[in-house]
């Protein structure tokens, strides 16, 4: 798109349909009907990946901690990330993603609706609406957990509880060698940098959420990407890579276990 050369963004089979950017960022528009503002575009990994968030004009404030909401829209051009809304509270204080599976009443609230690139996103509006019905049903549970993990106070001896349950000792011989000592080294390194951040919140009561919080913040501000890139430490920040997702919804569970929450 900048020196009018042709670029091959990736191989893809024969049902796979073009979805133009201009198509993705009119599907967000449709979703809210107009009721959104677009804050932030962009497109990652060359191009491949290509996105658009949508202020909801909803912020959460519990305990003077502020929370904003966003409409992420996003798709890919190589068949690596399907057509994607998804509802993405953005903490304010350090711009962390928090990418939770919320539960209630034993089921997950819906954060996300997506179509495949072999669909076509006709006639699918109404269906995403509904299912980002999402936008409302998906905060007010965020709201809802924000404040329940308000309400546990954690001091400095429950938050070692937690963050060594999180990420265990690694287990090694009496006699370790190189690699052994690496690890142990690697392990200790990681809670040194948890409790700088534990001890730097802004939040002067420590509670369960300011215990979540240090251990989100680390993984998308404090640890180095695994490509080693600054577009690899904003990938994880964005919600774009599962494998961070993951963990943090790990360190939600254990966090609420350590704490007495179901």
């Amino acid at each position: 798109p900048f020196d009018g050369e042709t670029d091959v963004l990736g191989v893809v089979g024969s049902r796979y349909r073009v979805f133009q950017n201009e198509e993705l960022f009119s599907f967000g528009d449709n979703i809210l009907d107009g009721g959104g503002t677009w804050e932030t575009a962009g497109s990652i990994k060359n191009g491949t990946v290509v996105f658009g968030a949508l202020s909801l004009n909803r912020e959460i404030t519990v305990n003077g901690e502020t929370t904003d909401n966003y409409l992420l829209v996003s798709s890919s051009h190589d068949g690596s990330h399907p057509i994607q809304a998804s509802v993405t509270p953005v903490r304010v204080v350090c711009n962390n993603t928090l990418t939770f599976a919320i539960g209630k009443g034993g089921k997950s609230t819906k954060q996300s609706f997506r179509i495949r690139h072999t669909q076509t996103t006709d006639g699918r509006v109404a269906e995403a609406r509904q299912a980002l019905g999402i936008a409302h049903a998906y905060l007010d549970a965020f709201e809802d957990e924000m404040k329940e993990l308000i309400n546990v106070s954690v001091n400095d001896k429950k938050f070692h509880d937690i963050i060594t349950t999180a990420y265990e000792r690694p287990d090694v011989p009496k006699n370790p060698v190189g690699g052994e000592l690496a690890s142990v080294t690697r392990w200790e390194n990681k809670l040194d940098s948890l409790k700088d951040i534990w001890a730097s919140e802004t939040t002067p009561e420590k509670n369960a959420w300011t215990a979540l919080n240090a251990m989100t913040e680390r993984l998308d501000w404090h640890r180095q990407s695994r490509n080693g890139s600054y577009e690899g430490a904003l990938i994880s920040a964005s919600g774009f890579d599962p494998a961070t997702n993951v963990e943090k919804n790990r360190l939600r569970k254990v966090t609420r276990s350590l704490v007495g929450l179901k």
